[in-house]
């Protein structure tokens, strides 16, 4: 049985010798902390592949960059940190040109002045042969007058709650979400997080990296759960909220008294619902309508599986 992304991922941060003062935050989360003197600054890198993240058949290549840089914006989103820069490098299918390049920037651009992060350089190459196009963008970001949110802080007793709605995004929302910075950045300035991140793999899923993460257990009420108007369609509403993924919303949890505090002065468009709690149990665990409470199974998408 070959290991999941996960597995993957704490391989390769007990085989990293990063010093904790130059690099406070290391492998295994949404971004990595570098620190210099007295400043810091946060990487994150993420790759798009057609057949994949997207079809570029439907989807075309302006909307293709955008989703690109709003998926590395959403992780500067999930730290409640600031974009600065990008750059992005991009593997092109035999054919494409200058017309299609200038498409490509449109979008990329698109995403991020909306965030005032600039695109600084990458890398454009051809395939030789019939591939897929690819996108990787590497942003940088800076910590605002609060320090980084990382996966690991999750208290037993936390409030856990979601932006937006969640489920059905590929009906479209996935190619044109607005990664929350804004929000991630307001809610960081009202409250005190213990634990943030985007949900990009799905609630299911992305929760149970926080659990892990911080060693702690949650139960969630699935009446709470904010279905989205897309996943009502769907057979199974409340499964496609779980575990759709593509959603990028924020995942957080903060003390019952700060959620309190949030969910009475926040008045934005996008809105916040609390959807359960953090547990000392260690156990994902959901509670049903009618009261019975099950396990909670992570079914979202799995990098290294499909």
């Amino acid at each position: 049985m070959s290991a999941g992304e996960d597995e993957i991922t704490a391989w390769f941060a007990r085989r990293s010798n990063l010093s904790a003062r130059d690099f406070p935050i290391g492998i295994g989360d949404d971004m990595a902390q570098i620190r210099w003197d007295a400043d810091s600054v946060l990487v994150t890198t993420d790759m798009l592949l057609d057949g994949v993240h997207f079809d570029l058949r439907q989807a075309g290549i302006e909307q293709a960059g955008y989703k690109a840089m709003a998926a590395s914006l959403s992780d500067c989103a999930a730290m409640a940190s600031q974009p600065v820069a990008a750059v992005v490098s991009t593997a092109l299918p035999k054919g494409f040109g200058e017309q299609e390049l200038k498409q490509l920037h449109a979008g990329i651009t698109r995403a991020g002045d909306k965030f005032g992060c600039a695109l600084v350089g990458g890398d454009i190459t051809v395939w030789n042969s019939d591939n897929p196009f690819a996108i990787s963008v590497a942003m940088l970001s800076r910590p605002a007058a609060n320090q980084p949110v990382t996966r690991a802080g999750a208290k037993a007793g936390d409030c856990i709650c979601v932006t937006g709605t969640l489920g059905g995004a590929l009906e479209g929302k996935h190619l044109k979400f607005e990664p929350r910075v804004k929000e991630a950045m307001q809610i960081a300035g009202m409250v005190t997080l213990n634990s943030m991140m985007d949900i990009s793999d799905g609630l299911s899923s992305d929760l149970q990296r926080i659990c892990r993460r911080s060693g702690v257990g949650a139960i969630i009420e699935a009446e709470l759960v904010p279905i989205s108007d897309q996943a009502r369609k769907k057979d199974d509403p409340l499964g496609s909220a779980l575990n759709d993924g593509e959603d990028f919303e924020l995942l957080f949890t903060l003390s019952p008294k700060d959620c309190e505090n949030l969910l009475e002065g926040w008045h934005e468009t996008v809105g916040v619902t609390r959807i359960g709690m953090i547990t000392d149990t260690g156990k994902m665990q959901i509670t049903m309508p009618g009261g019975r409470v099950t396990d909670l199974q992570a079914a979202g998408f799995e990098h290294l599986t499909g």
